[in-house]
């Protein structure tokens, strides 16, 4: 599973509204023909994306090629159940990437449409944001 090497600050603040607004960066396709944009804003763990990108890998069926474009920065800590209050913050259980409304989750190139839309239905059920497929105005020559 994806997860930082090395940060500079083990633990971070949740940041609820961070959701809010539009994606501007990362909202537009830079690598394929077809990507996966995210509707709307939530958290995507590790496992959810490790998750999609199996089910996407699995579906294209060793053809095309697939770019992750986002990444689980965000540490996530949980305090263990029946923990009384106080007593500092939880550990780290995992990794999270923060996600605005109009980024692009993953791309895909190297296929026919018709294969990347199933391959990107079946990732979006793993996701916890709703999502659309795209398709780039200038196709590259698949």
């Amino acid at each position: 599973m994806l997860q930082p090497l090395k940060t500079k600050y083990r633990k971070q603040h949740r940041g609820r509204g961070q959701f809010k607004g539009k994606a501007s960066r990362g909202a537009e396709l830079a690598f394929g023909s077809y990507g996966l944009k995210a509707q709307s804003g939530g958290e995507i763990t590790a496992r959810q994306l490790e998750a999609a990108r199996r089910a996407i890998t699995h579906a294209a069926a060793r053809g095309g090629k697939i770019w992750i474009r986002i990444f689980p920065h965000k540490p996530i800590t949980r305090k263990s159940p029946e923990v009384p209050m106080g007593a500092g913050k939880g550990s780290v259980e995992f990794y999270a990437a923060v996600v605005k409304p109009g980024t692009i989750l993953f791309e895909m190139d190297g296929l026919p449409e018709a294969l990347a839309k199933e391959a990107f239905r079946l990732a979006a059920h793993k996701l916890p944001v709703s999502t659309k497929m795209i398709v780039s105005i200038h196709k590259h020559a698949a």
